[in-house]
């Protein structure tokens, strides 16, 4: 029988350790992974109303409000990808969310369009790699397609949604 050095780690320890590492809360591109790979309507509803938070409803609404036009021209702008590993060294877009309505047309009058584009940019270098990509099919409204299964209906209808994407009001 071989005996574990008994300064070292047991086996067991480490991947206890491992599931502990960073802040331990999804990137939002996680969550709508776990979204497209949920098997039928009732389980992805199910993932979305788990990971409700304030900075999720706004990035759905970005991506599938048709009132909401942004200000940034569509395709993948100029910029260096983050190839830090998930949980280190960047900006998270659910707290960078909060900066949107700067690239929204008609939110911000005082910052010219070069500077939202330079905005954005920047925005995307701070963000991992795979929340940046979300980000970028957000702005050009084709989530859809990155994520299958995840429609303007499915989100409307998991955040008791009208068709102007604002609560229905129970009466």
């Amino acid at each position: 029988m071989v005996t574990q050095n008994p300064n070292l780690m047991s086996k067991a320890a480490m991947k206890a350790m491992s599931s502990t590492s960073g802040s331990g809360d999804l990137l939002l591109s996680e969550i709508l992974t776990k979204v497209n790979n949920a098997k039928d309507k009732p389980k992805k509803m199910a993932v979305l109303q788990q990971y409700d938070t304030p900075a999720m409803r706004m990035i759905l609404k970005g991506a599938f409000d048709p009132n909401i036009k942004w200000a940034l021209p569509n395709g993948t702008p100029p910029y260096i990808a983050n190839e830090a590993p998930k949980g280190t060294e960047h900006s998270l877009l659910k707290n960078e969310s909060k900066r949107l309505w700067h690239f929204v047309e008609g939110a911000d009058a005082s910052t010219t369009k070069t500077q939202k584009e330079t905005m954005f940019i920047q925005m995307l270098e701070g963000l991992h790699q795979e929340e940046a990509e979300l980000l970028i099919a957000i702005k050009d409204k084709s989530l859809n397609k990155k994520y299958k299964g995840l429609t303007a209906a499915l989100v409307k209808e998991s955040f008791n949604w009208d068709d102007n994407f604002l609560k229905i009001e129970n009466k």
